[in-house]
């Protein structure tokens, strides 16, 4: 069991940067593949990056490459998404997700991810 606290949110203008930052419970820590996804009123949760147990692979979405970086400090049982460039369709609940089954697959689901943290709010205005 894991327990996830997510916090960074907040308002920022189109091509602000925020910080996201997940703090993690567990002792093994980095035995977990961490996440986030977002959700946006009226839409369904979608993925936006993944990070291998070491740090050393990443995934994103297509819909935030070159703008989103994911990265772990296992030492500090955290996980962080930079947010570059944001833009309003960016608005959304973010929500840091762990697994300890991953497989290798390059499909990120929502459902395959057992622990979710409670989610924080960024706005991006326009």
């Amino acid at each position: 069991q894991v327990q996830l606290v997510e916090s960074g949110g907040g308002y920022v203008q189109a091509g602000g940067s925020l910080r996201l930052s997940c703090a993690a419970s567990a002792r093994t820590f980095s035995t977990y593949n961490m996440g986030w996804f977002r959700l946006a009123p009226g839409k369904e949760r979608e993925f936006v990056a993944h990070i291998s147990r070491s740090g050393g692979r990443t995934y994103y979405a297509d819909s935030v490459k070159g703008r989103f970086t994911i990265s772990r400090d296992n030492a500090k049982n955290t996980v962080y998404l930079q947010m570059n460039s944001l833009k309003p369709d960016d608005t959304a609940v973010y929500y840091c997700v762990g697994r300890t089954d991953y497989t290798g697959s390059v499909n990120f689901i929502a459902s395959e991810y057992p622990y979710w943290g409670q989610g924080t709010q960024v706005t991006v205005s326009s």
